[in-house]
């Protein structure tokens, strides 16, 4: 009963909204492109007087560098300490760029030094104390502009109240509106401010169809098991970010911010937004190559260097990320762009999201949550393509145990690796450097400490916020477009070839080798550490209880991890 009542408060409320709306004072906007404003740091306290486009307003002199004067100033508005001026003329061939310093001469004040104002977001009010009344039409007072078909164009504050007119300040425009599309605005009430800066009100559908995208990744996560430690910070990031912000405060708490110059979506990393923050990490890929640190520390080598052809299987995987580059170029998208989709089809997320980093920053959300929701899904692709491309007696394949791995081996492998790996492709070095790097500190046994820190606390702290960062980034207004659509059936094209070029690279291997290899460890040539080497060990124990695939199949995939961040290197190398 109580939902009930609250889902009809909520209903009402919104109905209301219109007639308020309709109810509000209004006026029409004028902005004049070639006014000029400045702020000085004098104010009422010093004399300076407020008449807004009357007699009494406080005259000023513009002068350059050598006290010759430029021109005219009258104050707009003087509070106690700072005053604006709006530029009234400039002697001939004199602009703002010819003025050093303001004086008042009536107030015995000769140097004043300015700052330029944002001019451009100053504009008109038509009207003023005349035509309504001074406690709605008054300093401060806000509101919303329009365009000429009523659509919200941005938010603004009124600066003065003249006796004709008044004038106001453009807080924040609108995405993708400009000056030269304001035509009217409104004065809103506090009341209405509250509730037009409520969440429920700024609700789209695209907010709440991304709300259930993120409650589905909480319920694979939690209920199914799916990559839990991804999809649940993924899940509600992506919460978090579909949260409707006012544009009041949207550049101060969105993960994105509004370009004061292109008025455009861009990442909000300047320092005034906690998530914006947390996004550079992801921006400047610094979260990338520190997961690979930790992932290097946990990893072990043995079953890749006890059987030297697993790399081959590792690298024949990587086939799709290629064919998904090659089918991304055909459908229009850039090299670059189409560089960072193709890295889907290695099924690391990291190294998907580092590589958009660098070549296509405005396509990391739906990059990443497309390479992350098909590593999730790992258990739920792989399996048809794996049987679909086998026969049941090459499932039923039983492999050697590999030899054992000294501990030399162990060692020298991450320096050998580092080199040979950064010579072919010196663009993976941030993420080939920093895996191998954790894996000689877990290998080298004299830094117990630093690998157990990086496989632990390291590790799960970038896990905890790259995962956070880039549910967030998902924001409906620049998520839900058909660029995100093609990526994520690029994505699945991607993974599919991915899986079946390791598959079918193992079925070309035992033509030629005494050795058999079963195909299904092909399939964990994608770099999915560990679900895609513990699904074909579950593939081949539904064929035979008794095989032991595991570990067979962990070479692949390790070499998996290091196929996909050469390819990532080469694509760097090349955009």
């Amino acid at each position: 009963m109580n939902r009930i009542r609250l889902l009809t408060a909520v209903f009402l409320l919104s109905s209301t909204l219109p007639v308020w709306a309709a109810d509000r004072p209004t006026f029409e906007v004028t902005f004049d492109a070639t006014a000029e404003y400045i702020r000085i740091h004098k104010g009422t306290r010093d004399a300076l007087k407020n008449d807004y486009m009357g007699p009494g307003a406080t005259v000023a002199v513009l002068r350059d560098a050598r006290e010759q004067e430029t021109g005219q100033a009258v104050t707009v508005h003087a509070d106690d300490f700072e005053t604006i001026l709006r530029v009234t003329a400039f002697h001939q061939g004199r602009s703002i760029s010819d003025v050093d310093h303001v004086a008042i001469p009536s107030l015995g004040l000769s140097f004043l030094p300015f700052k330029r104002e944002n001019s451009g977001s100053y504009f008109r009010i038509n009207k003023g104390r005349d035509d309504l009344d001074k406690d709605t039409l008054k300093r401060a007072a806000k509101g919303n502009l329009y365009d000429e078909k009523g659509r919200l164009g941005g938010i603004y504050t009124v600066v003065t109240v003249g006796q004709k007119e008044s004038l106001g300040f453009v807080t924040q425009f609108e995405q993708g509106f400009f000056a030269k599309d304001i035509r009217s605005g409104d004065i809103t009430g506090y009341l209405d401010q509250v509730i037009q800066g409520s969440g429920i009100m700024n609700l789209t559908a695209g907010n709440l169809v991304m709300v259930l995208v993120g409650l589905l990744f909480l319920y694979l996560a939690i209920s199914k098991d799916y990559e839990p430690l991804l999809l649940v910070p993924i899940g509600f990031g992506i919460l978090v970010g579909n949260i409707p912000m006012p544009l009041s405060i949207f550049n101060s708490v969105s993960l994105y911010m509004i370009d004061p110059v292109s008025h455009e979506y861009i990442f909000n990393t300047g320092g005034n937004s906690v998530l914006g923050i947390i996004y550079y990490g992801v921006r400047a890929g610094v979260f990338p190559p520190l997961i690979f640190l930790g992932i290097g520390a946990l990893t072990d080598f043995s079953a890749l260097l006890s059987n030297p052809k697993s790399l081959l299987l590792g690298a024949a995987a990587q086939i799709g990320i290629f064919l998904t580059f090659m089918g991304a170029l055909l459908l229009g998208f850039s090299p670059q762009s189409a560089a960072s989709i193709g890295i889907i089809g290695g099924a690391d997320g990291p190294t998907a999201i580092f590589t958009a980093s660098r070549l296509a920053p405005s396509l990391i959300g739906p990059i990443a949550i497309s390479a992350y929701s098909y590593m999730a899904m790992v258990p739920i692709i792989q399996p048809p393509i794996m049987k679909l491309l086998t026969t049941k007696k090459e499932r039923l394949i039983r492999m050697k145990p590999g030899r054992k791995v000294s501990r030399f081996e162990k060692i020298a492998f991450p320096v050998m690796g580092l080199l040979v790996t950064c010579l072919l492709a010196p663009g993976g070095l941030p993420l080939l450097g920093s895996l191998f790097f954790g894996n000689l500190l877990k290998e080298s046994g004299v830094t117990t400490r630093l690998a157990k820190t990086a496989s632990s606390a390291l590790l799960d702290i970038c896990t905890i916020l790259l995962g956070l960062a880039v549910g967030a980034s998902t924001s409906a207004s620049v998520f839900l477009t058909k660029q995100s659509v093609m990526i994520f059936v690029l994505g699945c094209v991607a993974f599919g070839t991915a899986t079946a070029g390791g598959v079918l690279f193992a079925k070309i291997m035992n033509v030629f080798s005494e050795d058999k290899v079963n195909p299904l460890i092909g399939a964990a040539g994608v770099s999915a550490v560990p679900d895609s080497a513990r699904v074909a060990h579950m593939v081949g124990q539904a064929e035979d209880p008794g095989n032991f695939l595991l570990q067979h199949a962990m070479g692949p995939n390790v070499a998996g991890v290091i196929g996909s961040a050469i390819a990532a290197g080469v694509f760097l190398g090349l955009f």
